[in-house]
């Protein structure tokens, strides 16, 4: 039987106990799947599960600002990261908004008739390239947080999911038929029109030492949630040397937003530096990271928890290049 897990092969979800188990309930009361893949691919890493999940809830699910707003942002951002299995998806999820039409011209590749709509999806897309212009934002300062929390969390889980998912939401690609689309949505409808309350997932997290709030968050549950998946997500750095680290954070200090050629030249060949070039290609283009990719960097003690961690440093060193641009952006506008 298929799965659509890549290079991995998580526990099945029946047999999660302590903090997946823990994550799995809150994801299929607030998000209304029992165990999305994008999330069960995580669980050899709890550390990493937690605060993903609870950077998607707090921001997407129960932050401040209109749903489908959101999910234009999650939905641009998964259209500039070339993420097919997000942007179905979101696809998705746009008609459990009940915003069918809007949902079906995106799918036929169409703008939105909305141009508060139109907006919003290129706000999100633009987010890929670390210091576009991103203010005045396209949507109530007050909602900042959530939806800046959701484009960031986006980000990240584009990237985790391009590099260990298959592109198939569902089974043969049944989401691109209009009529499966349209009904997983329905599906889904009153768990994601349904209020949630702030805060919830935070007591998921380790809070020996959540880290700094960004200042952007507002004091929101989002900013907690975000400190607390840079921390897990860069101690992946300890998987590489010295060398490889400052290779991998020079590459991308440099980076301009753009996907890398076909050739893939710049970055370091899977037979000499094999860790570095996995999480270089997790942070520009995880949808390129092959079987031989892989193989060239484990090794006997490299377990699936080693490669999440690992996929999960790259991909948010990218993040955090985003992250630190869009900060730098909104000092100045404030100054």
């Amino acid at each position: 039987m298929s799965t659509p897990f890549r290079h991995t092969e998580p526990l099945p979800p029946r047999s999660a106990t302590g903090t997946v188990a823990e994550v799995y309930a809150q994801i299929a009361l607030d998000f209304g799947i029992a165990a999305p893949a994008t999330f069960v691919v995580l669980s050899s890493a709890p550390e990493l599960l937690a605060p993903t999940w609870a950077l998607m809830r707090e921001s997407l699910i129960a932050g401040a600002g209109d749903r489908t707003g959101k999910e234009l942002v999650a939905l641009g951002v998964s259209l500039a990261n070339k993420c097919p299995f997000c942007v179905d998806a979101h696809t998705v999820l746009l008609h459990a908004t009940g915003d069918h039409a809007l949902a079906e011209r995106l799918a036929r590749g169409e703008a939105p008739r909305n141009e508060e709509h139109a907006r919003v999806l290129a706000w999100g897309r633009h987010t890929r390239v670390p210091g576009a212009a991103l203010m005045p934002y396209p949507f109530p300062r007050a909602h900042a947080p959530a939806y800046l929390g959701t484009a960031l969390t986006f980000h990240f889980i584009n990237r985790i999911a391009s590099a260990l998912l298959t592109e198939n939401l569902l089974p043969a690609g049944a989401q691109r038929l209009r009529a499966v689309r349209s009904l997983a949505g329905r599906t889904l409808a009153r768990t994601v029109r349904r209020p949630a309350r702030p805060g919830t997932a935070l007591a998921l997290l380790d809070h020996a030492d959540p880290g700094e709030a960004p200042a952007w968050a507002g004091g929101t549950p989002v900013g907690l949630a975000y400190a607390a998946l840079l921390r897990a997500a860069l101690s992946g750095a300890d998987l590489l040397d010295t060398d490889d680290q400052d290779l991998v954070e020079d590459v991308i200090q440099d980076w301009d937003g753009a996907h890398p050629p076909l050739d893939l030249r710049g970055l370091p060949d899977r037979r000499e530096r094999p860790g570095a070039r996995l999480a270089l290609l997790a942070a520009l283009a995880p949808y390129r990271i092959t079987d031989e990719d892989v193989a060239a960097w484990r090794r006997p003690e490299h377990t699936d928890h080693c490669l999440v961690h690992l996929v999960a440093y790259g991909a948010f060193v990218a993040v955090d290049r985003i992250e630190s641009a869009l900060s730098a952006q909104i000092i100045h506008q404030a100054t």
